[in-house]
């Protein structure tokens, strides 16, 4: 068990989830306000996608990723900003009797396409999903080659933004030790990501397998998604993890009552200090992963 944690909160993804409920913010004023209510509540990391007002759904527009990005800087907390690099890795096959041509709602570009807003923003930190999988059950594949996630990496380092090795399952982490091995990440930060469809399942024994294959001397956070995901405050803190909560991956507070980000982290404060786990702030964090720390 760990005694102190920092704790990210993952603000609003880009999927369907905010159909599901009012408290999923879609414009960059809602994006940003929600990131600042969420620190105020404890969230000493946030982690950033945005969405076209217009559609709702998630985006790659850099304009949009600075108005957010630009907002919470000014404002009168200062999280570690974590933007997503997930956006631009999206196929969608046309279905099982003719999976091509790709659907036109796929999302495909370029490695340092993806990077675009991380390079004018650079935030403290992005995320790298360390791998392909099928995302769910329809026809959609999250696309993530080795050789895309190498030049990705490479190019991060060489501004100084940290990634994030998000890691779905067993075979992410062999990809996030060889990138280590490789010398393109030099303080691997890995969050490990569990009950995904069709990636790491939610049980226990697998986020054991899954902390026992990290990279020597990882910071590392865990979380589950959807009624999993505040239970597994607890259990990261307990495998030893940082703690990520968020609208991303769940909408609930109890069964039935929808939640906002602040309440989410504030249930997270309380299930950690009720285990006696101290929940880190900001300073610390940028102190403990070697970022430069402004008064």
């Amino acid at each position: 068990m760990i005694s102190e944690v920092f704790i990210t909160c993952a603000v609003t993804g880009s999927g369907s989830n905010v159909e599901r409920s009012p408290h999923v913010p879609v414009t960059p004023d809602q994006i940003a306000n929600s990131a600042i209510e969420a620190a105020q509540a404890g969230a000493a990391v946030v982690h950033l996608h945005v969405r076209d007002p217009r559609t709702r759904q998630g985006s790659r527009d850099p304009a949009l990723y600075r108005e957010v990005v630009q907002r919470i800087r000014k404002s009168d907390v200062n999280p570690v900003i974590n933007l997503t690099t997930g956006m631009g890795g999206d196929l969608i096959l046309g279905g099982p009797d003719a999976p091509m041509p790709p659907s036109p709602r796929s999302d495909m570009v370029g490695a340092l396409e993806r990077l675009v807003h991380v390079e004018e923003l650079r935030p403290e930190i992005c995320t790298l999903d360390c791998g392909s999988m099928n995302f769910g059950a329809a026809e959609y594949v999250m696309v993530n080659t080795f050789p895309t996630l190498r030049k990705m990496a490479a190019r991060l380092q060489q501004i100084g933004v940290l990634p994030e090795l998000e890691v779905f399952d067993t075979g992410h982490m062999w990809i996030a030790r060889d990138l280590v091995k490789e010398g393109l990440i030099k303080q691997p930060l890995i969050q490990l990501c569990m009950g995904i469809p069709y990636g790491a399942p939610e049980d226990l024994t697998t986020l054991t397998a899954m902390v026992n294959g990290l990279p020597p001397h990882s910071v590392y956070s865990a979380f589950s998604i959807g009624r999993m995901q505040l239970p597994y405050v607890a259990a990261a803190a307990l495998a030893g993890a940082n703690v990520r909560v968020g609208l991303e991956d769940n909408l609930y507070l109890s069964r039935g009552q929808l939640a906002t980000n602040a309440e989410l982290v504030q249930a997270a404060v309380q299930i950690l200090e009720r285990m006696g786990v101290r929940v880190m702030g900001p300073r610390e964090v940028r102190e403990k992963l070697g970022f430069q720390v402004h008064e």
